[in-house]
């Protein structure tokens, strides 16, 4: 098996169905972005809970979730080696910038490695010098960026992006899309994109499949 994320005939059944309501069957190389475009209602956030390993109780789950040639298809959250991005940065607003970031490091980093391996992020992310700010003073771009730095910051093997860029105003959006699917392209990480955007699925510039067929 190929380096990737690969969804082997994956089917989920809501609680109670008797046939499944999404329906994928997909292998995302290195480096791509696979596009999973649909209304709402269609699945997609269901999907990424199943690869993230969150789905909820009742719901069912057949076939299987491999990444980097590890079946994670039934591993706990933290051991799958997977990130995700919401539609709100969801930063911990009693924290710094900087302590968002320090959340996601490994405890065993410490001193000045582990305060340059921040720096080292937020001027990869446009940010330098923004370590001591308060999350409530950044712009909703400022704030993504600093979600997908620390997401990036706890070393996934590949990266899930549910709607991150609705609530961006347009100049804000097409930016800070291209910097996040720049930024996965350039750690040769694995993304799946929900959407029902047709710019998103545009910008990412990979497949474009729906929820519901192969």
């Amino acid at each position: 098996m190929s380096a990737g994320l690969y969804m082997r005939d994956l089917r989920i059944a809501a609680p109670g169905a008797a046939a499944p309501f999404v329906r994928i069957d997909a292998h995302v190389p290195p480096g791509q972005v696979l596009t999973v475009m649909g209304p709402s209602g269609s699945g997609k956030s269901t999907l990424l809970a199943a690869l993230i390993g969150s789905l909820p109780p009742g719901f069912r789950l057949w076939g299987g979730i491999a990444l980097n040639g590890r079946d994670v298809t039934d591993l706990p959250t933290e051991a799958r080696r997977i990130g995700i991005l919401f539609q709100d940065p969801l930063l911990f607003p009693h924290l710094s910038v900087a302590g968002n970031l320090a959340f996601a490091l490994p405890r065993g980093l410490r001193g000045g490695a582990r305060a340059a391996t921040i720096e080292a992020a937020l001027e990869e992310a446009g940010l330098g010098g923004f370590g001591p700010r308060d999350p409530a003073t950044l712009s909703g771009g400022e704030r993504s960026r600093v979600a997908l730095m620390r997401t990036l910051l706890a070393a996934p093997e590949a990266l899930l992006l549910d709607e991150p860029f609705a609530r961006l105003d347009v100049a804000r959006r097409a930016q800070i899309r291209a910097f996040t699917f720049d930024t996965a392209r350039a750690r040769g990480l694995p993304v799946v994109l929900v959407t029902h955007d047709p710019q998103d699925a545009e910008a990412a510039a990979g497949p474009l499949v729906p929820p519901f067929g192969h």
